[in-house]
């Protein structure tokens, strides 16, 4: 406990002061500050100036990492027949449909990301209550409701990230892990935050990304500058 601690105040002390920085410095200093056992997840908050709670102000979408998270993710396939052998051969983790909707309902969810077939979404709608507040909710916005089940699958075993605004408008995910290089995790951070700035709805008004935060799991938070994050 007392190591622990000893780590956590070192970082604090190291990250002291330090705000508004710039991606690559903020990436240098996760980097050198990671020094738990394990392979931390690089960890991204964007606070934007949106009430999701409008449907002109929800931001959701989908972002192809160029260097991957790093992380397996399990992916779940609602879909009959050749849909399903297709989902199957793409390396989905799951298939099925009436079976796997009980599955789900018994409270089994063993899986990161939900694919289905237009034509099982009369199932999958049973299953909002469930899936919607663990954002696993099948959905056209994002690929995860199609026909091109392969390509969905691919991409998502392949480093896609999905996002949504909470709440208080937060965005959050990861983007890649410590052990990176620091230039794939600066390209991997430049373009979640470029696709949060292309998704910007029609209702915000006003200042729509506020602030940007990087941290490690178990690190603390740096807030990166706004500007020279979402630079083209």
């Amino acid at each position: 406990m007392a190591k622990f601690g000893k780590r956590t105040r070192s970082a604090r002390e190291a990250f002291a002061g330090k705000e508004d920085v710039s991606v690559e410095e903020a990436v240098k200093l996760i980097k050198a500050n990671s020094n738990v056992k394990f392979d931390e997840t690089v960890e991204i908050a964007m606070n934007l100036g949106v009430d999701p709670r409008h449907a002109d102000q929800m931001v959701r979408g989908v972002v192809g990492l160029p260097n991957g998270t790093g992380k397996t993710v399990r992916v779940a396939v609602f879909a009959r027949g050749p849909k399903a052998d297709e989902a199957t051969a793409a390396g989905a983790d799951i298939v099925g449909a009436e079976d796997l909707m009980e599955t789900i309902q018994s409270g089994k969810i063993e899986f990161d990301r939900c694919i289905a077939t237009p034509d099982m979404m009369s199932i999958v709608g049973r299953l909002g209550k469930i899936l919607g507040p663990r954002n696993l909710m099948p959905n056209p916005r994002v690929g995860t409701v199609t026909m091109d089940v392969k390509e969905a699958v691919e991409a998502a075993k392949g480093g896609q990230v999905q996002f949504k605004a909470e709440k208080a408008g937060v965005v959050h995910a990861g983007v890649g892990k410590v052990s990176f290089d620091e230039a794939k995790l600066v390209e991997n951070i430049k373009a979640f935050v470029s696709a949060v700035s292309k998704a910007r709805p029609a209702g915000a008004k006003g200042t729509y990304m506020k602030r940007i935060a990087l941290s490690s799991t178990m690190g603390p938070g740096v807030t990166v500058d706004v500007a020279t994050a979402n630079a083209e």
